[in-house]
């Protein structure tokens, strides 16, 4: 027997990450996802952002370690269908292969309203300001 790990969307911005703390904690990739925009990005690591597929198998490696995130939203600033979030997260504890896991940051996010009235990420940046480990591309030189 399967059952749906499909998560309820906000209706708020503010609730977004809530739900997607819900959703995480479903460790379900395809459940997760659905707090995107299909062409949303997402930042595993600062300085490298992935979106589509990218973004579903980035998801899946933190999913993979099977330990739970609690988010605390600090800030959160709505401009019509806009939302910037400002959140602190956590995922502690220990992964399947006993090994501790311990990964925390503030995220800085962009959230949009969609038409059906639910908020859903459209930038996903889980370590907001955190130094790139990317070397800087100038795009007048591109």
């Amino acid at each position: 027997m399967t059952h749906s790990t499909s998560v309820p969307l906000a209706t708020s911005a503010a609730e977004h990450p809530y739900a997607f703390e819900r959703a995480f904690n479903t460790f379900d990739p395809e459940a997760l996802d659905q707090l995107y925009e299909p062409g949303a990005g997402f930042v595993p690591t600062p300085g490298h952002m992935v979106t589509g597929a990218g973004r579903l198998r980035a998801n899946g490696d933190f999913l993979r370690l099977r330990v739970p995130i609690r988010v605390a939203p600090r800030q959160t600033y709505v401009v019509g269908d806009l939302a910037l979030l400002i959140v602190d997260f956590v995922i502690a504890g220990f992964a399947p292969d006993g090994d501790p896991v311990r990964i925390e940051g503030t995220a800085t996010d962009v959230a949009r309203r969609g038409a059906d009235g639910y908020w859903r990420y459209a930038i996903d940046n889980p370590f907001g300001v955190a130094q790139s480990t990317e070397p800087v591309q100038d795009p007048a030189r591109s």
